[in-house]
């Protein structure tokens, strides 16, 4: 199995609709940050190539047909490079509305790992710590698509208005489409040369339920944090 479409947009422009539209239109899997929750096996890999090294995409993405959002999302054009026959969707909204939403969503969620009182409920996880490493190597942080600059908006505006000029540059119209949730079925059933589902297009917005995630994460380190100083002291005195 290869992969048939290649998502470009970033996380927050419509890649959970895009992600379960084109599970019904391909009848298989969209590779997804769902995905990387499902299958922690898969955050090795993909720190790997946060850290600049080669990967496997055929082993890695094996039982795919599709795949959107962070993090393939970063990599499009090697995935482009290497799926040639692939079509891509760009995903994109006004930059505005999208800035709003993935701060108060995506990237509040990834400060909540890194920063106190949150940070600590992560790492007694073990596999967190290397999956917020992932997230901030390929999208956040320094070395990431936002170069640990998000919160500047404007070098955001910049960051966003190129990438969808890049993806413009580097696919031929033929190979692209431009879409999103509210152009309905149409213009991505034809650009993928497959029947017009007789159900309505599954619309898909997790806003709402980050949002009420951060919140409920960040009042549960306010009240145990300070807890947390004579719980580990008590573990060392016992020798554990």
């Amino acid at each position: 199995m290869t992969l048939k479409v290649i998502g470009a947009g970033f996380g927050r422009t419509g890649t959970t609709t895009l992600k379960h539209v084109l599970e019904i239109l391909l009848g298989g899997k969209c590779h997804h940050m769902q995905e990387v929750f499902a299958n922690p096996g898969q955050v090795k890999t993909w720190a790997a190539r946060g850290r600049g090294e080669a990967i496997d995409w055929d082993k890695l993405l094996e039982g795919y047909v599709a795949a959107c959002d962070w993090p393939a999302a970063a990599y499009w054009d090697e995935l482009a490079e290497k799926y040639p026959e692939a079509k891509v969707v760009l995903t994109a909204r006004n930059f505005d509305k999208w800035y709003e939403s993935a701060n108060e969503t995506i990237y509040s969620l990834y400060r909540l790992t890194k920063r106190a009182p949150t940070s600590w409920l992560f790492k007694v996880n073990p596999r967190m710590p290397e999956f917020s490493q992932m997230v901030a190597n390929i999208v956040w942080g320094e070395r990431g698509v936002f170069g640990e600059r998000f919160q500047d908006r404007d070098y955001a505006r910049g960051i966003y208005e190129r990438h969808i000029e890049e993806v413009h540059r580097k696919i031929p119209a033929e190979r692209l489409l431009v879409w999103a949730p509210q152009d309905g079925w149409e213009p991505l059933c034809k650009h993928l040369g497959v029947p017009v589902p007789s159900v309505p297009v599954p619309h898909e917005n997790e806003r709402q339920q980050m949002i009420g995630m951060r919140r409920k994460l960040t009042a549960i380190s306010w009240v145990v944090a300070p807890l947390t100083g004579p719980i580990a002291l008590g573990m060392k005195a016992l020798g554990r």
